[in-house]
């Protein structure tokens, strides 16, 4: 059997590390039936800091293939990916062609393989925010309806698929596989020192390099979105909140995104968050380090849905920066740690002092178990049409 897998931006590094191990300790232990895997990067992700360093980090050996997509818009992202892919496949003819998560690629490579008569299997299917306004809600919704084979997280995805008509033969639920990764890296995450993480990261050039005490709280924060980050008064809204008035209860850890640091200097934000010396801006950091972080940190300020899901295994409460999830099995009243505060600096200041008092609450959904990764395999290697 061959497999092409396909990563296109830095969270689905972490979903597709646990199947290639999977993969390989599938041909370690059946000699007679091995499984010929190929690497896939779309290169939508081309900052070195927001992808190459992570294939390091999380030991997945580098692509055998790199299209080299890098930046543009949607349509140029999602154009060029299927441009480029559909020669790939025709060289190739794998038997399946593998997408994770809701990127552009995941949304072009799924699309271009069905054209191409191509079984396509989607993992962390199911996924829906109900906000037809992100591109990721489109991209999941069109790779869902092409895709031959639906692997879920959990059961909440698995009734949407239901409720979408999807065939029962087509859906299998795995559980999450990014938390495979995480159990996988978690006691490496333990090790790390914060402050060699803010010195090794530091985004502003400082005369000093900010450090924490030992056992000193702070707020773990990433902002990415075009809703949060693209829009002045939206942006200026949060960086007043964070800098006036966060600060003052303690220190805020920020990995700023490179189209978030973009915004911020382009509206003249930028100078005087890094003059807050309660205010530690940092460059995007490696996947453990990110787990560091969010182990340690008091509470997370995030719109990422990978820091929903880990602060829920972990027990760190979650502000998540956003009006909907598309994990609603991370929100408090689910069992998780997050909750919703949009971008409205009054929803989100009532939310960050509520979280200053909470206590840690680790839970894990259904089959959260660090297999996920085998039983997407298994589901590919037993699919009947």
């Amino acid at each position: 059997m061959k497999i092409l897998s396909v990563v296109g931006a830095r969270p689905n590094f972490m979903k597709i590390a646990p199947f290639v191990k999977a993969i390989n300790n599938h041909n370690n232990n059946n000699p007679d039936y091995k499984i010929t895997h190929t690497l896939l990067h779309t290169g939508q992700h081309y900052d070195f800091r927001m992808s190459d360093n992570f294939f390091h980090d999380l030991g997945i050996p580098e692509p055998e293939i790199n299209l080299g997509v890098g930046s543009g818009t949607h349509a140029e992202q999602v154009g060029n990916t299927m441009i480029e892919f559909e020669k790939v496949l025709l060289i190739m003819r794998p038997d399946w062609v593998v997408v994770v998560g809701d990127v552009n690629a995941t949304l072009a490579c799924s699309v271009t393989a069905k054209k191409e008569i191509i079984k396509c299997c989607h993992i962390e299917a199911g996924l829906r925010s109900g906000d037809m306004t992100m591109p990721e809600e489109i991209n999941r919704i069109v790779t869902d309806r092409v895709s031959d084979l639906l692997l879920a997280p959990d059961q909440i995805s698995v009734n949407n698929l239901h409720s979408e008509g999807v065939p029962e033969n087509r859906i299998v639920m795995t559980g999450n596989i990014m938390i495979d990764t995480f159990d996988a890296n978690i006691d490496r995450a333990k090790e790390l020192n914060i402050n060699d993480i803010i010195a090794g990261n530091l985004a502003t050039a400082l005369n000093r390099i900010p450090t924490l005490k030992e056992n000193e709280p702070f707020a773990f924060v990433t902002l990415h979105r075009p809703s949060n980050v693209d829009e002045l008064n939206t942006l200026s809204s949060i960086t007043n909140f964070l800098s006036k008035e966060a600060t003052k209860e303690l220190k805020i850890i920020w990995s700023v995104h490179p189209r978030t640091e973009k915004n911020l200097k382009k509206f003249k934000l930028w100078d005087s968050l890094a003059e807050n010396k309660n205010m530690i801006l940092l460059h995007p950091i490696s996947y453990t380090e990110t787990l560091k972080l969010n182990l340690s940190a008091r509470l997370i300020m995030t719109d990422s849905g990978g820091l929903q899901e880990e602060s829920t295994v972990l027990g760190t409460p979650c502000i998540t920066l956003r009006n909907n999830t598309e994990r609603p099995v991370t929100l408090r009243q689910n069992g998780g740690t997050s909750v919703l505060a949009g971008n409205n600096p009054e929803i989100i200041r009532k939310e960050f002092y509520n979280a200053l008092t909470m206590e840690r609450k680790p839970f894990r959904p259904p089959l959260w178990d660090g297999h996920a990764a085998e039983r997407c395999l298994k589901a590919i290697l037993e699919y009947q049409t």
